[in-house]
C-alpha cells in the first residue's frame, strides 16, 4: 500500500508546486474584473463563493470517469498510478487550468469560440459540431449508468430501469435550463457530501482492513491486462483511464465556472485543484479494484464473469466494505458524480449553440428552443448499447483534450510565454489519440505496430511543424497547419 500513499502524496505536492509555474506562466491578475461582475445577467453569469464553485466544478468534471475508468484502468495492473499522478498533474491540471482561464479571460466563452481565436476558424466549426457531439454523447451515458445503479439499489421497484431514465432526464432539463445557482448551486453541496463519504469510506476500509495493493516497481509495470494483445496498454491505458488524469470533457465544463468566479486568484484552486481532488478519487478506486478481488489478475476474471460492467463492481466493493447503509451513501455518492456531470454536459451544449448562434439566454423560451433538440438526441442515444457509446465517447473525449492542449500551446506562442508545458502533453496525447482509434476494437483494427508507427509519426510531425514556426518567429503553428 506504501505505492497508493505515496501516489496521493505525489498529487498533493504537485498541485502546491506546479500550480504555482502554471498560474505564473499564465499571468493571474487579481485586480482584472471577470464576467461574473462585468457580465452578470442571473441564469449562466453568477457570481458564486469560491468553494462553491470548486465543488461544482469538481462535480462536473468526476463523472463516472475516475470511478469506472479507475476500475477498468486497473485491470493493467500498478502502471495505471502512474498514469493517473503524472497525467493529473502535467497534462490534466495543465489543461484544465488553462482552459478555465482562457475563458475567464474572453468573457465566458466557450471552449469552441476560445479554439477560433488561436487556431483559426476552419477549428472553430469543427470544435463546434465535435464538441456538441460529446456532450450530447456523454449526457446519453451519464443517463443510464446511473439510472442502472439506482435501480440495483431500489430492487427494480416501479418501473425500472426506464423510470430512472426518465427521472433523471427531468432533472437534467431543469438543471439546463434554470439559473446556475437555483438548482446546481442548491443540490451540489449534498452531492459532495455523498461523493466525500464515498472516497474516504472506501480508502479508510481499505487501510484498516490491510488489503493488499499491488507496489508500483519495475518488475510490475507491464501489461497485466488478461488479453495484453487485445489491449494493449499504450494507448489503451490512457484513454480508459481519462478523468482521472486528463480529459476534454473538463474543458467544456469550465467556462460554467468561468462565468461564476469573482477573481482570477481562484482559478488555481477551481481548475488545477479541482483535477488533482478527482485524481485522488481515480487512485482510491483504481486501489481498491487491484485489491479488492485479490489482485489484478483476480479483478481480470471478476471484469470478465461480469462481462466488463463496472457498476457491478463499485456495488460488490462499497456494499462488502461499508455495509448496508454505508454501502448505499457510497453508491449515493457514484450516482451524484454521474448525474453532476451530465446535467452540466447539456447545460454547456446550450450555452455552445447559443454562443455561435449568438442567442440571447436571458429570456426563458431562447433556453427552451436550444435544449429541446439537445435533449431528443440525447434520448436516441439512450437506445443504442452502452458499452458502444461509451468506448466512442471515451476516444473523442481523449480527442478534446488534445485539441485543447495544441489550442493553449498556439495561445502560449502568441503570447510568447513558456509553451513547453502544453506542447509536451499535446504531442503525447496527439500520439495516444491516433494510435487508439486506428488500434481499438470500435476503430480501424490496425496491427499494434501499423498504429504506433502512425500514431508517433502525426505526433512527431506535431512537434517538428511547431518547433520549426517558432524558430521562423511564427505565431500561430499549428493554426497554420489546420488552415
Amino acid at each position: 500500500m506504501i505505492s497508493f500513499f505515496v501516489s496521493v502524496l505525489a498529487l498533493i505536492v504537485g498541485y502546491w508546486l506546479y500550480s504555482k509555474v502554471v498560474e505564473r506562466i499564465f499571468g493571474m491578475d487579481p485586480g482584472r474584473p471577470t464576467p461574473a461582475i462585468t457580465m452578470e445577467d442571473g441564469v449562466d453569469y453568477v457570481a458564486l463563493p469560491q468553494w462553491k464553485i470548486f465543488l461544482i466544478q469538481f462535480l462536473n468534471i468526476a463523472g463516472l470517469g475516475p470511478i469506472f475508468g479507475a476500475v477498468a484502468g486497473a485491470m493493467w495492473g500498478p502502471a495505471a498510478f502512474v498514469w493517473i499522478v503524472l497525467g493529473s498533474i502535467f497534462a490534466g491540471g495543465v489543461h484544465d487550468y488553462f482552459s478555465g482561464m482562457l475563458s475567464l479571460r474572453h468573457g465566458g466563452e466557450s471552449i469552441t469560440e476560445t479554439t477560433g481565436r488561436y487556431l483559426g476558424n476552419n477549428m472553430k466549426q469543427f470544435m463546434r459540431v465535435f464538441t456538441i457531439i460529446l456532450m450530447v454523447m456523454l449526457g446519453a451515458v451519464f443517463i443510464m449508468g446511473p439510472a442502472k445503479i439506482l435501480d440495483d439499489i431500489s430492487g427494480g421497484a416501479g418501473g425500472g430501469v426506464t423510470m430512472w431514465v426518465w427521472i433523471i432526464f427531468l432533472y437534467y432539463f431543469l438543471s439546463t435550463i434554470l439559473p446556475i445557482d437555483q438548482l446546481i448551486g442548491r443540490l451540489y453541496p449534498l452531492f459532495g457530501v455523498a461523493m466525500l463519504f464515498m472516497a474516504v469510506g472506501i480508502s479508510a476500509v481499505m487501510f484498516t482492513e490491510g488489503l493488499h495493493v499491488p507496489e508500483v516497481t519495475f518488475d510490475s509495470l507491464y501489461n497485466q491486462h488478461s488479453s495484453p494483445e487485445k489491449f494493449p496498454l499504450f494507448p489503451m491505458l490512457f484513454v480508459t483511464v481519462a478523468c482521472g488524469a486528463i480529459s476534454g470533457f473538463h474543458a467544456s465544463q469550465s467556462p460554467l465556472m468561468a462565468r461564476c468566479m469573482t477573481n482570477e486568484r481562484q482559478g488555481r484552486s477551481i481548475f488545477f485543484g479541482a483535477m488533482i481532488t478527482e485524481g485522488v478519487v481515480a487512485l482510491i478506486w483504481a486501489a481498491i479494484s487491484m485489491s479488492f478481488f485479490g489482485g489484478v489478475r483476480e479483478l481480470n476474471e471478476t471484469m470478465a464473469l461480469q462481462n466488463g460492467n463496472a457498476a457491478w463492481v463499485v456495488s460488490k466493493i462499497s456494499n462488502s466494505l461499508l455495509g448496508e447503509v454505508g454501502g448505499v451513501l457510497a453508491l449515493l455518492g457514484v450516482v451524484a458524480a454521474p448525474i453532476t456531470s451530465g446535467d452540466t454536459a447539456f447545460r454547456s451544449a446550450r450555452l455552445i449553440v447559443a454562443d455561435f448562434l449568438k442567442s440571447d439566454q436571458g429570456p426563458f423560451k431562447n433556453r427552451i428552443l436550444i435544449s429541446i433538440p439537445l435533449f431528443a438526441a440525447g434520448y436516441a442515444l439512450t437506445l443504442v448499447d452502452f458499452g458502444v457509446v461509451w468506448r466512442y465517447f471515451a476516444w473523442t473525449n481523449q480527442s478534446l483534450a488534445t485539441v485543447v492542449l495544441w489550442v493553449v500551446t498556439a495561445y502560449l506562442i502568441q503570447e510568447k510565454k513558456q509553451y513547453w508545458v502544453t506542447l509536451v502533453p499535446a504531442v503525447f496525447m496527439t500520439a495516444v489519440a491516433t494510435s487508439y482509434i486506428l488500434v481499438a476494437p470500435e476503430g480501424f483494427q490496425l496491427p499494434i505496430e501499423v498504429a504506433y508507427a502512425i500514431g508517433f509519426s502525426v505526433a512527431l510531425a506535431l512537434l517538428v511543424f511547431t518547433l520549426v514556426r517558432v524558430a521562423k518567429g511564427k505565431r500561430t503553428p499549428v493554426a497554420q497547419l489546420v488552415k
